[in-house]
């Protein structure tokens, strides 16, 4: 930041100072942590030559209070991966099993609404397909906020429920799966380059029930990358430039995640892991019948209150594969 070049190039500039300002904001908590423990230490051996009640009051209300911040600082200190504090996009797909897969895919669409709520994040909706007769298809959802893709990527891939089926007659035992797909949207300090030729555009009339959510004109915009076949679609916008707009930074968020997972298994490759790769595999369970228990596979973390996770309840779950990240 010193060099006399340094404006010279804004966008980069730009760049080191987020970044110098996020590596900052680690170390000054770090030595503030650092500093306050080694003042609770005089404390604690000061008890232990001459025992006051008062000053144990006080150094027991201190260790709280520093242990609280040292947590949160812990999770400061998980979130600080290159994509971190960008904004996610969200994608929920339901499994094979018609009807009773796409009710699973909406149950997970309101779970992460009111957790995005509860963290105080702008949702954006930009393509939501109703089911049939219940459920959803699909949907992709727009989530602005502090480290929105620094928590939401714990989501990522496979969630399991089993449970008695509100749509089958005979009240049997039902198992439904449903994709959850997480990306940081794109920004443009990221360097990705799409080739027009690569990409085909078909603009259509809104369809699907939708109520509030579609916008009924010709202005839905699909768009299709041939070199990796991926699909993107938006139909929420008020203008077809706007839809088209939406679209391509999904497109490029999409083609930063296949980079993102292309960097993690290197690096995979590079510690001589031998686990199989996360990425698409199912991580969680959710039961309802004949007990209740929402567990995550990769992380051993679980609780009973099916409840609370469903309405949005997430904190344990995310911490707890957060925290599971960290190299030894």
């Amino acid at each position: 930041m010193n060099e006399a070049d340094f404006w010279n190039d804004q966008k980069r500039a730009q760049k080191v100072i987020k970044e110098n300002n996020q590596l900052k904001r680690i170390v000054d908590t770090h030595t503030t942590l650092h500093n306050e423990l080694e003042e609770l230490a005089v404390g604690i051996n000061e008890l232990t030559d001459t025992f006051d009640n008062d000053l144990n009051m006080i150094i027991q209300d201190e260790y709280h209070d520093v242990m609280k911040r040292f947590e949160q600082f812990e999770i400061q200190v998980l979130l600080s991966g290159e994509y971190d504090n960008h904004n996610a996009i969200l994608e929920i797909h339901p499994g094979a099993g018609g009807t009773e897969a796409m009710d699973w895919a909406m149950m997970l669409y309101r779970m992460y609404m009111r957790y995005a709520e509860k963290k105080g994040y702008k949702i954006t909706l930009l393509d939501y397909q109703d089911g049939e007769e219940a459920g959803m298809k699909s949907c992709s959802v727009l989530i602005e906020g502090d480290m929105a893709y620094g928590y939401l990527k714990a989501e990522n891939g496979i969630h399991r429920l089993v449970r008695i089926s509100p749509f089958d007659a005979n009240a049997r035992r039902h198992t439904s799966f449903a994709s959850v797909e997480i990306m940081p949207e794109f920004d443009d300090d990221i360097e990705i380059e799409i080739d027009e030729n690569e990409i085909e555009t078909v603009t259509m009339r809104s369809s699907g029930a939708g109520g509030q959510h579609i916008n009924k004109t010709d202005s839905a915009v699909r768009m299709t990358h041939k070199p990796t076949g991926i699909v993107v679609f938006c139909q929420t916008q008020r203008s077809q430039l706007q839809n088209r707009e939406a679209c391509l930074n999904m497109l490029k968020s999409k083609l930063l995640q296949i980079k993102i997972k292309e960097n993690e298994e290197r690096a995979a490759e590079v510690r001589g892991e031998v686990k199989a790769n996360e990425w698409g595999s199912q991580i969680r369970s959710y039961v309802f019948h004949p007990y209740s228990m929402v567990k995550d596979l990769r992380t051993g973390y679980e609780t009973g209150n099916t409840q609370a996770v469903m309405d949005g309840d997430l904190d344990g779950f995310i911490d707890s594969y957060l925290r599971s990240r960290v190299e030894e």
